[in-house]
């Protein structure tokens, strides 16, 4: 079974150039233009513990499986912006909000760190 997330977008179009800088690949698109699909290498579910504030609630995050600088650059070059790169306890981080101003996170794990 795969994972799927469905993200809900005012523009379609303008997300799917905001993923695709991210690094997936666009795979099927309705004829109406109404959804698309864009796949990754894999998916992996976390479920992380949540506060009064959050729980319940559902973030968009990513693995690189190239450097964030190259995911950076991507995303800066179609016109989208994003946070620093931070170091974190299980690797490094950066966020960019998508075209909806939704934050997304795509991470490099190393798990010497945490495991």
């Amino acid at each position: 079974m795969r994972v799927m997330p469905i993200r809900y977008a005012r523009d379609v179009d303008a997300s799917v150039r905001f993923y695709r800088a991210l690094g997936l690949d666009l795979q099927a698109v309705s004829r109406p233009g109404a959804w698309a699909e864009l796949a990754g290498s894999a998916g992996v579910l976390a479920v992380h513990a949540g506060g009064d504030g959050n729980a319940g609630s559902c973030e968009l995050a990513f693995e690189a499986d190239e450097p964030l600088e190259a995911v950076v650059a991507r995303l800066r070059a179609a016109g989208f912006g994003c946070e620093d790169i931070v170091d974190e306890n299980f690797g490094r981080s950066v966020r960019a909000a998508d075209p909806d101003g939704a934050w997304v996170q795509v991470n490099e794990h190393d798990r010497e760190l945490y495991t």
